[in-house]
């Protein structure tokens, strides 16, 4: 429901708000605040098709324009720093030095936990043990008037829909959240959350916001809801407000934009990743999450990676998939549980990944790559394939997104597998 606080628009056709309309919602949300000292926390470059970019310079340049200091600290989660190349790209305008860079491993607070009976409550059992609830001390700093969240909601593996306090919890947030929630997620099963509010990891992440963030700190949340046919961003709405109301209306909208339903199981997939935004399988594997509920049993996903030259977004991480490699559920499971897997234990989040980067089975999954080795991406447990010759055979610049048919073939496309939810009408 919407409340008195929250500032809502949605387009009135597929073209997407105005960046009047975006800038005119954004100022009304902030009118009347007497602020001195504003931090946002914005997606990374990963979350480029957000128009978060355009909110951040929005808001840099109303404040700054006030006299107000404005720092701004993306939401990294593990991944790497923005770099300035991508800094320029996304916040146009924005000097690269009010970039503060999050480090999820030293730079938090501990704000309480999800204690063992709420997490057994939430996953039915599944998961028993307390979840720490840590954002970066930024976030909880004074001096901060106001703390802005910009980001898209869209289907994600992990809590189902993303962004809103998974923006905090994970993006800027610590090791103990960031494990636990994607362990729990992977265990509960991704088939039950993606596209869907309210499940496992969602609900543990309402429970920090009740008990840890609403009333103690002054959070802006700006949420939207985009596509971005032939890579230009359409924004469709626009939830900004300070309680849950924003999320639970960008769901709906996201629901419809975001999620696409295929009319039978896909024999052959091919997956498209831009080189500029997709470096790592940690990142890339979006091909594998996002299509696995329209693929076929024993069907088969291309992903044409061009720019993919590592597993993991830091060594530490890189060392684990190398190690125990992308094997299913059930073997993943296993292995964290024997003697010995001291390491994959002391990264859930790592597992996690582990699980979600599988077919488990179903479908045989072959990366096509410049920068790693046929051995390397073999021994992870995926098939490979030369990129060149894949990409002769299925040319992104001549495949339209949606069925095509190849040497007689029939191949369903997605440019972009960041920026929707696939799904098997048949079995949904």
């Amino acid at each position: 429901m919407e409340t008195m606080n929250d500032h809502f628009k949605t387009a009135s056709g597929d073209n997407g708000l105005s960046e009047g309309e975006i800038r005119e919602t954004l100022l009304a949300a902030v009118a009347g605040r007497n602020v001195r000292n504003v931090l946002i926390v914005p997606p990374d470059f990963t979350r480029f098709h957000s128009n978060a970019g355009l909110i951040t310079r929005i808001y840099y340049e109303h404040f700054t324009s006030l006299g107000a200091n404005v720092d701004i600290l993306p939401a990294l989660g593990t991944h790497f720093a923005v770099s300035e190349t991508q800094w320029n790209a996304m916040f146009t305008g924005i000097p690269y030095s009010k970039m503060i860079v999050h480090h999820w491993r030293t730079d938090v607070v501990k704000l309480g936990e999800v204690p063992s009976e709420a997490v057994s409550e939430i996953t039915e059992g599944l998961w028993k043990d307390p979840v720490p609830v840590e954002v970066n001390r930024l976030v909880m700093d004074p001096k901060y008037d106001l703390v802005i969240s910009p980001g898209q909601v869209v289907p994600h593996e992990v809590i189902g829909m993303a962004n809103h306090a998974k923006n905090l919890f994970v993006g800027v947030g610590g090791s103990g959240m960031i494990n636990a929630s994607h362990m729990i997620g992977a265990v509960c099963g991704m088939e039950k959350a993606m596209g869907r509010d309210h499940t496992p990891v969602r609900r543990l992440f309402d429970y920090g916001m009740e008990h840890f963030l609403y009333g103690r700190r002054p959070i802006l949340f700006c949420l939207t809801v985009c596509t971005a046919p032939g890579g230009e961003i359409r924004t469709h709405g626009l939830f900004v407000g300070e309680g849950r109301s924003c999320l639970e209306a960008a769901v709906k909208l996201a629901q419809e934009k975001n999620i696409d339903y295929v009319e039978h199981g896909l024999r052959k997939c091919v997956v498209y990743l831009d080189p500029s935004e997709f470096t790592s399988t940690w990142l890339g594997n979006k091909a594998v999450y996002r299509t696995r509920m329209a693929m076929a049993d024993g069907g088969e996903l291309v992903v044409l990676a061009p720019g993919v030259h590592q597993f993991g977004e830091d060594p530490a991480v890189d060392a684990l998939i190398r190690k125990y490699g992308y094997r299913g559920r059930q073997h993943t499971l296993e292995v964290f549980r024997s003697e010995g897997a001291e390491d994959l234990r002391a990264n859930m989040g790592a597992a996690a990944h582990l699980i979600h980067g599988s077919s488990d089975g179903r479908f045989s999954i072959t990366y096509c790559v410049k920068n790693i080795t046929r051995e390397e991406i073999e021994g992870v447990g995926f098939k490979s394939a030369d990129y060149d010759e894949m990409a002769a055979k299925y040319d992104p610049s001549k495949l339209r997104y949606g069925y095509n048919t190849v040497g007689g073939e029939e191949v369903f496309y997605i440019p972009n597998p960041a920026l929707g939810l696939w799904i098997n009408r048949e079995r949904f």
